[in-house]
């Protein structure tokens, strides 16, 4: 099998990872692979049955009956498939992305969903993006890089994002929001969201997305011969 190259973005949540991710796999001919998406998918699937993220026996007890599968279209747009249906656009709520979170800190998800995850790196040239890349889902990533930006920078971003779709959307709220997202990733006990000891920092808080990449391509040409 020939060599596959993998780089890790991590991340708190607002940060503009996916976006950024996406951006570059496709000016590097790299698959993009958001793992936010997936943890979304296993949060709407408990949601639609009416378990809460925190009811440890109740997502113990359902998550053999969720099949999540990731595809990708002619754009190289990644969709969501959840036991055969696509969610792609259900699961982008800001409800869901906090149960995500919650969902995200038990073992048995997080054991289920790891392979997967691994096993797209193992077969392509991958720009994952989540909360653990660099510290538990790949390790040896190639390219490892933290992005970060100020919580009150995430949260216009974020409340400018969702507007531009015609969702509602409040900045103090998303703010808070924002606030408990970064509490819950960073204090959960199982692969919490931390920077990797050798991945590099990279604040976007005063770049647009044009800096943003640029930065990134810098970091990953040190690496990589693109």
């Amino acid at each position: 099998m020939a060599k596959t190259y993998s780089i890790a973005i991590d991340g708190p949540a607002g940060a503009g990872k996916s976006t950024i991710a996406k951006a570059l796999a496709k000016e590097l001919g790299y698959q993009y692979v958001d793992t936010g998406a997936i943890y979304r998918t296993v949060a709407y699937f408990l949601d639609l049955l009416g378990v809460s993220p925190k009811d440890v026996d109740g997502v113990e007890r359902y998550i053999d009956e969720l099949n999540v599968d990731i595809q990708y279209d002619e754009n190289g747009k990644q969709h969501m498939i959840m036991n055969g249906m696509d969610v792609s656009d259900e699961i982008r709520t800001q409800d869901i992305s906090q149960k995500a979170s919650l969902v995200s800190a038990h073992k048995v998800v997080r054991d289920v969903l790891l392979d997967m995850q691994r096993d797209v790196a193992k077969k392509h040239n991958v720009i994952m993006d989540g909360r653990d890349i660099g510290t538990v889902v790949l390790p040896n990533a190639t390219v490892k890089i933290f992005l970060t930006a100020s919580a009150e920078v995430r949260a216009k971003r974020r409340t400018d994002e969702l507007l531009a779709k015609g969702q509602k959307a409040d900045y103090e709220q998303t703010l808070k929001d924002i606030q408990q997202r970064d509490y819950q990733d960073s204090h959960r006990p199982i692969a919490p969201l931390k920077q990797a000891e050798d991945a590099v920092l990279l604040d976007t808080s005063d770049l647009d997305i044009t800096g943003v990449l640029e930065a990134m391509k810098k970091i990953i040409a040190e690496k990589i011969a693109l």
